[in-house]
């Protein structure tokens, strides 16, 4: 059984990605796009494009499309609007993203070039608001609201293919008798005297299904996804033909899904947008190669949420340097910044 390729595009802040991570990967779908958005924080007087898909925001410069960025609806912690001084349209209402990523956080500015236009606040906010009412499709979940009237609730793009009575979950010495729903996005399993004991594992998060010796015999062993917590789960299920029979389902039902997955975002606009691949623009070639290892740097410094404070932070004693130093920000160490420093100076 082959592993998902690891889920990024909603989970991760990236800045000046290449061609291949621009395109949609399966299941990824571009919902809408804004041909004339700035991207006021970061490059301030650029017009650029910015594609709106169920999984992220990606903006990139159309004068220098290798100048770009991916911000994936998982990371964000609050959208608002406020005015915002634009090199293109002055002084006027903008879309305020604040994002958190790797224990570092970042705020993205975004305009609207076309005046009186509310597309961009929209449709960012509604896409996003329609990602974050969907995370059963995507996350793994433990003790839920999953079963009603021993059903299970399904979400509105489930179909359930599969219920198996008769299965025990190997998590307690004793055991625990209940039933799997098979459905063509997960796998769900609830205790039958205690619907509240349950889990639901999405394909997305499943890393391998498999049949393993155990001390209470052959049991159908599931590890998920290191994202999810790399649980490892053990049924039961009698007689081993049963058993059999049952691995295969799910394991044919993965591979279906990895093919084309289902995220559970829903979205709607009036003109449907063209493929990802069809707007993003190949890279030009320049004819001269300019050697940059510090653009990394300053993008993250370009977006940082906190770049414009008020006040120093508290003096903490470095025993690095052997003084007493600003506090650091959450994520940064002495040692990077002085690497910061080197390839600034050389």
């Amino acid at each position: 059984m082959s592993t998902f390729d690891v889920l990024w595009e909603d989970r991760d802040v990236r800045f000046d990605i290449g061609p291949q991570q621009m395109k949609t990967r399966p299941g990824e779908v571009l919902i809408d796009r804004l041909d004339s958005v700035e991207d006021t924080k970061g490059n301030n007087g650029d017009r650029g494009r910015l594609l709106i898909t169920n999984l992220r925001i990606i903006w990139h410069s159309q004068t220098l499309p290798r100048v770009n960025l991916s911000v994936g609806y998982n990371c964000i912690v609050n959208i608002t609007t406020r005015v915002a001084n634009s090199k293109l349209r002055g002084q006027t209402e903008a879309l305020y993203i604040l994002t958190r990523c790797n224990n570092t956080r970042f705020e993205f500015i975004f305009t609207n070039l076309v005046p009186g236009s509310p597309r961009l606040f929209t449709s960012v906010i509604a896409v996003h608001r329609a990602y974050e009412t969907t995370k059963m499709y995507r996350d793994l979940k433990l003790r839920g609201a999953l079963i009603n009237n021993k059903q299970l609730r399904l979400l509105p793009q489930e179909q359930v293919y599969d219920k198996v009575n008769g299965v025990w979950n190997l998590s307690s010495d004793q055991g625990n008798l209940g039933t799997f729903f098979i459905t063509n996005v997960r796998l769900v399993w609830h205790a039958n005297m205690n619907d509240t004991f349950n889990v639901s594992v999405p394909y997305l998060q499943m890393r391998t299904v498999k049949i393993r010796d155990s001390k209470f015999g052959l049991a159908l062993v599931l590890e998920t996804s290191v994202q999810s917590g790399g649980y490892v789960l053990g049924f039961r299920i009698d007689p081993v033909e049963k058993l059999q029979e049952v691995v295969k389902e799910i394991q044919s039902l993965h591979r279906v899904y990895s093919a084309n997955p289902i995220f559970g975002v829903e979205f709607e606009t009036e003109d449907r947008p063209q493929h990802l691949e069809e707007l993003t623009i190949e890279p030009v070639v320049d004819a001269v190669e300019i050697v940059n290892d510090d653009e990394q740097s300053d993008a993250f410094a370009a977006y940082f949420a906190d770049g414009d404070k008020q006040k120093d932070r508290p003096p903490v004693y470095s025993e690095e340097l052997g003084l007493a130093i600003e506090k650091l920000k959450d994520g940064f160490t002495l040692s990077g910044l002085w690497e910061v420093i080197d390839q600034k100076t050389s």
